[in-house]
């Protein structure tokens, strides 16, 4: 402890951040209940996007046929989960929400996020919902509490909960986001929701910010710390697209992409969601979760690379 100590006081801010995920690390991997949570993490294509002419499009003129074509060859390359990126809904919200989970479960099984801050069309996707369904998501902004996480518990729901400020501000280091999972936690069960439906997002930000190299160091360390701050083991999801926001070619962002990813694995990422079509990427999150896993390995085995 004393030598831990010594060895802290003496590195620069940045590398004391990397000393404290590879202590972290360490100790996750002599742990057999921290080893389990490392076995499989999930992949969420985040391509359903209003943002996107062709979905906008489908939408405005109620034609499933573009949506239902994207959700099967995302589900082709390895999709294990689809996240419904609506943006506000501001006109017809509802309607469009129950057009849009109706169009993907009429052709996939696989669960559905709703990604929206318009409460209603949230409620309204959840009444329309079939098969499994994510609120994604809430934080401890005043409205979201007081409307969207109420919504977990009235329909027994998974929820993604966000590190960030009550003002909706990112917080500037590890330690502010573990404070924040703090009181997001406490805040979750008061609000009578079962512990196992929460999914916190440490949230990533662009790496071009002014600071966007420490966000991305100190996301790994409050991943790899939740679990035993919170006493529990917490799911955790990362969005990798916001990481690589930016004017810059596809080689650059799947170049990025690549080399963090294999990092938020390590930490014990739960959730990956990403561009799905980022062919690159995907295996190298597949190939990162068979060597954290403790299955034999054999080259013969196609599934460590597809």
């Amino acid at each position: 402890m004393i030598v831990k100590k010594k060895m802290n006081n003496l590195l620069p801010h940045g590398y004391k951040i990397w000393y404290k995920f590879i202590i972290n690390l360490i100790k996750r991997l002599y742990c057999q209940d921290c080893f389990t949570r490392l076995i499989h993490m999930k992949i969420i294509a985040d391509n359903i996007q209003i943002t996107h002419h062709k979905i906008n499009r489908a939408i405005e003129v109620w034609d499933p046929v573009p949506i239902q074509e994207l959700v099967k060859k995302a589900e082709a390359q390895g999709a294990e989960a689809i996240d419904i990126n609506s943006g506000p809904l501001s006109r017809n919200g509802e309607e469009k929400m129950v057009f849009l989970v109706n169009a993907i479960q009429a052709v996939s099984d696989l669960p559905v996020l709703l990604d929206t801050v318009n409460v209603r069309a949230i409620k309204a996707g959840l009444l329309a919902n079939r098969k499994t369904a994510v609120i994604n998501g809430f934080s401890l902004e005043p409205e979201k509490l007081k409307q969207i996480l109420p919504l977990a518990k009235e329909f027994e729901v998974d929820i993604i909960g966000y590190l960030l400020f009550p003002n909706g501000h990112v917080p500037p280091d590890s330690e502010s986001r573990l404070n924040v999972a703090v009181d997001l936690y406490k805040a979750f069960l008061k609000a009578g929701v079962a512990k196992e439906h929460l999914i916190i997002d440490p949230v990533l930000v662009p790496l071009m910010w002014q600071q966007g190299n420490q966000h991305a160091r100190d996301v790994l360390l409050v991943i790899q710390s939740l679990p035993d701050l919170l006493g529990f083991s917490v799911r955790t999801i990362a969005a990798l697209s916001n990481l690589t926001t930016g004017n810059t070619s596809r080689e650059n962002k799947i170049l990025l992409e690549r080399t963090y990813l294999p990092m938020l694995v390590a930490g014990g990422l739960s959730m990956l969601m990403l561009n799905i079509f980022h062919a690159e990427t995907v295996q190298t999150a597949k190939v990162s979760s068979t060597l954290i896993g403790n299955s034999v390995f054999a080259w013969e085995d196609p599934s460590w690379k597809s």
